[in-house]
């Protein structure tokens, strides 16, 4: 049978550097991030209204200080220097910054509070989300993809909102300030002003668009490239030892090339918004000091006022150019923050009995039942698949490679549910089950061990939440680990590394199965628990499995056949079926399936002996 379970291993988004993918929808994206903001509308509003009373009282200066500029230039031209006046306007205008200021400073705050908090909300969501999510779509994706996605798209994500959002509301209010300056100062001059915001709103726009697709594809090979190198380097010593190295260079360096292309264009582009916001303003200003001169020169215009306007105009120019620059990083963030929510929209696993039912006193008996299932759909796995396990049996599974072995225990566990059929504990569809209390009964040493960045001690108590020293040492010597780990430094209290690659592959199955022993469940599941130790320690550990198993329904995965010699039942399947039951002496009496799959491991061994 062919094993139709999607790779764990992905080639990155299937994008040409070319960059043809289709932008999604950014609008809807925006909407989705506002609902954030809702969940804080208090503080948000509170920040909002002190950007507003900032830039208003920024707004307000220009026009104090013009009165300022006319008073001395009426002082110069008659002689006569009203400086009390001037001394009142300039306290004035110094309480109007301080003022701005402090609004600044109180807006500054509340948004980084703001922004925290919203990060903190879409990394819980993003948390429980990746907790709901079936085993089915983990994987199909690299770690290094969702840790991208979790850590490098949320950031992004957080440092626009940082700084962008605020930025883009004190320009908002400080371009509808200045208006409304400028018009009550002159009008015709404040058209002149104006006639530049159609053509930078234009040319913005098709900057953007333009930018858009380099944006979105930017973070998707980010996100490749993030999932290439965790894999490059978790496997270093199979890359090294298949002489992987150059097509792993190349692979790097062919993902580094597509980031490349796509940030220098994305970069290229939004960095050509602020100095072309910036020439269409330096046009409006000189056109604006050309008829300011000739309205002071008709008398229609005082000198402090074209100053003010002047200033005016200047001001103007920065937040068209604060907009332009924010509209880059915002598309760096829309596009990060879709990817978040391509996550947060996967479909989950599916609901929950409305009625759970909990097993008290589980006693391990264990029935499949015209069992169906499939990875992808019309491309089954398992087919019509029955089992009757009584309560303290030990049921061995073998059959070559994707014969469906593995997939049981995903079953059993309900990392997958069944496509027909059921799966039942003591009488009980374990779909009419909570899934923390069906994976509660069962007691797992997989394949592939597992240890996180601790003690051994906290390694081993990680099977059961308050477990003793004593109950620690009683499983490690149960485990036959005991020994071993009085030779380490600190004993149990020496710390694993990351990828636990300060002790041996053997070691750590060890501590594994101690861990399973001092959960003490009620079914064991024992996928190849003794591939990775030597010929010694797998007598030592079969021997403690046996006491262990003892009482207790037992499932055995193992292609090594010597192994599972003493199982009450041996399932030898084949295509994801049945095709031969028994113990081991009626199997090898068949001379069918089984006994192939024996001679083809042993018969060498014997011959020897």
């Amino acid at each position: 049978m062919s094993n139709n379970k999607p790779s764990l291993y992905s080639n990155g988004p299937a994008i040409s550097d070319g960059d043809t993918k289709k932008p999604r929808n950014f609008g809807n994206t925006g909407r989705r991030l506002l609902l954030y903001f809702k969940q804080l509308k208090g503080k948000l509003l509170t920040a909002v209204l002190m950007t507003v009373l900032s830039t208003l009282f920024t707004v307000l200066a220009p026009e104090i200080l013009g009165q300022v500029t006319t008073l001395l230039y009426q002082g110069v031209t008659t002689g006569l220097f009203h400086w009390d006046k001037m001394v009142r306007t300039l306290l004035l205008l110094t309480v109007v910054y301080l003022i701005s200021q402090l609004f600044s400073l109180g807006q500054n705050f509340l948004m980084a509070e703001v922004t925290a908090r919203i990060i903190y909300l879409i990394r819980q969501d993003l948390n429980t989300k990746l907790n709901r999510l079936p085993l089915r779509f983990l994987d199909g994706k690299t770690h290094g993809e969702l840790l991208s996605r979790v850590t490098n798209d949320v950031e992004t994500v957080s440092s626009t909102l940082q700084h962008s959002f605020t930025q883009i509301i004190s320009s908002l209010v400080t371009l509808a300030g200045i208006s409304l300056m400028i018009v009550l100062i002159n009008v015709w001059m404040s058209l002149i002003a104006f006639a530049v915001i159609p053509l930078a709103l234009f040319s913005s726009s098709m900057i953007i668009k333009a930018s858009r697709k380099y944006f979105i594809n930017q973070q998707e090979f980010i996100g490749a490239m993030n999932g290439h190198v965790e894999e490059m380097y978790t496997g270093y010593s199979i890359v090294s030892s298949f002489n992987y190295e150059d097509e792993a260079k190349a692979s790097f360096s062919d993902l580094n090339k597509k980031i490349l292309n796509n940030s220098w264009r994305a970069e290229f582009l939004s960095g050509i918004l602020s100095p072309l916001a910036a020439f269409l303003g330096n046009l409006g200003y000189v056109g604006v000091a050309v008829m300011g001169c000739f309205f002071a020169i008709r008398g229609q215009i005082e000198v402090g006022q074209i100053q003010a306007f002047l200033q005016y105009v200047r001001q103007f120019n920065q937040p068209i150019s604060i907009i332009s620059n924010a509209a880059g990083t915002l598309q760096a963030a829309l596009a990060a923050a879709e990817r978040i929510f391509e996550i947060l929209d996967e479909e989950e696993e599916s609901a929950e009995h409305a009625k759970p039912v909990k097993l008290e006193n589980v006693q391990g008996n264990v029935s499949f039942q015209q069992v169906r299932f499939s990875y992808l759909p019309g491309q089954p796995v398992i087919h019509d698949f029955n089992l009757e396990v009584k309560s303290g049996q030990t049921v061995a599974i073998v059959g070559p490679t994707g014969s469906g072995k593995t997939t049981l225990i995903n079953l059993l566990m309900r990392f997958y549910d069944v496509d027909e059929g059921s799966i039942n504990i003591d009488g009980i569809d374990i779909r009419d089950m909570k899934r923390d209390d069906v994976r509660g009964i069962f007691g797992m040493v997989l394949q592939d061990t597992w240890l996180f960045n601790g003690t051994i001690e906290e390694n081993i108590a990680y099977g059961r939440q308050g477990a003793t020293r004593q109950q620690v040492v009683d499983a490690a010597k149960t485990a036959h680990v005991h020994q071993f780990i009085k030779t380490l430094p600190n004993n149990y209290d020496m710390r694993i590394s990351e990828d636990a690659g300060n002790i041996s592959q053997g070691q750590k199955q060890l501590i594994t199965i101690a861990r399973a022993i001092i959960a003490a469940p009620p079914i064991l599941i024992l996928d190849e628990a003794t591939s990775s130790v030597d010929t010694r320690t797998e007598v030592l550990i079969q021997t403690a499995m046996q006491r262990m198993m003892r009482g207790r329904t037992s499932f055995v995965i193992a292609h090594r056949l010597s192994t599972i010699r003493n199982a009450d039942i041996i399932l030898a399947l084949n295509d994801g079926d049945i095709v031969e039951k028994g113990s081991h002496t009626e199997l090898m009496a068949q001379r069918g399936f089984y006994h192939s799959l024996y001679n083809s491991q042993f018969a060498a061994e014997e011959a020897g002996s």
